[in-house]
């Protein structure tokens, strides 16, 4: 469990469309095997540790006719951003894909005393 210990709790949320890849042939709609895309998501604010990031899928299209397998996590996660890491493998083939995130974690506070 992650303790925070000031009051001053951030929290930062956003959607971030991955690809569209049905509408140029790109590699998660054509390709095969296994397949990788690195987005990296800046935040508005620096955070005072790195903080705890969930992702989820919030939209995906999929072909039907083949096996649906995704992985997504969030990775290097930062004071300042992290990674959102999307995997698949085998045939299956994506159109497009969203996904929805949320950081929560400790920012400074004005009144904070640097001494």
């Amino acid at each position: 469990m992650r303790r925070i210990r000031t009051h001053m709790v951030g929290v930062e949320q956003g959607s971030t469309i991955l690809f569209s890849d049905f509408e140029h042939d790109g590699e998660m709609w054509t390709g095969d095997g296994a397949r990788q895309l690195v987005t990296p998501v800046e935040f508005s604010d620096r955070f005072l540790r790195p903080p705890s990031v969930h992702v989820s899928v919030s939209m995906w299209d999929l072909d039907k006719r083949t096996n649906a397998r995704a992985d997504i996590a969030a990775d290097e996660i930062t004071e300042t951003g992290f990674q959102i890491v999307f995997r698949t493998w085998g045939d299956t083939r994506v159109a497009r894909m969203r996904v929805d995130w949320i950081a929560m974690g400790e920012v400074a506070n004005d009144e904070d005393w640097d001494v």
